[in-house]
């Protein structure tokens, strides 16, 4: 029996904390989804396009290896992707007590709607305090974000700048 996981997220931009638990999770799982979805509660940077695309060449560039798959999702819940692909696993990385708190309540309505259960990888230490939100800021104020992110998106942050 093939094992199937699914990793969600905005990666509004991709992280290198995105990359490591990706690639941890494709060395426990058969096959890996990482789906970019739409959070409503954000405000993106980027279009879901954009970072579909981006996500897809750091992987790539990355050359991390396994059955990964990348896809969009933005309409419906998120366990209506997972049923559909046949996924019995949502992966999330944690950072914090407070990604805890948040994605605590969300994984057990998940499990309730769908059965489907979420595990839950701790980041590697050298990208705990790395987000998103983070990324986004240093690099809308012209900080050096290299160290942070995927060098095809610290590129693409330096050319979008202002």
């Amino acid at each position: 029996m093939t094992s199937i996981a699914v990793v969600p997220g905005s990666f509004d931009p991709v992280t290198l904390g995105h990359l490591d638990v990706i690639e941890r999770a494709a060395k426990i799982f058969d096959e890996l989804h990482v789906l970019v979805v739409h959070n409503p509660d954000k405000e993106a940077l980027l279009p879901i396009t954009q970072r579909v695309s981006l996500l897809s060449t750091a992987i790539e560039q990355a050359g991390l290896s396994g059955d990964i798959r990348i896809a969009s999702w933005s309409v419906g819940l998120l366990v209506d992707y997972c049923v559909d692909v046949g996924a019995k696993v949502l992966v999330k990385g944690i950072r914090s007590q407070v990604d805890v708190a948040y994605e605590t309540p969300m994984a057990i309505m998940n499990r309730s709607l769908a059965g489907v259960e979420t595990v839950f990888l701790l980041p590697d230490p050298a990208h705990a305090h790395v987000s998103s939100s983070l990324v986004r800021q240093v690099a809308a104020l012209g900080g050096d974000v290299s160290p942070y992110v995927p060098p095809v998106v610290a590129a693409y942050l330096e050319r979008s700048a202002p």
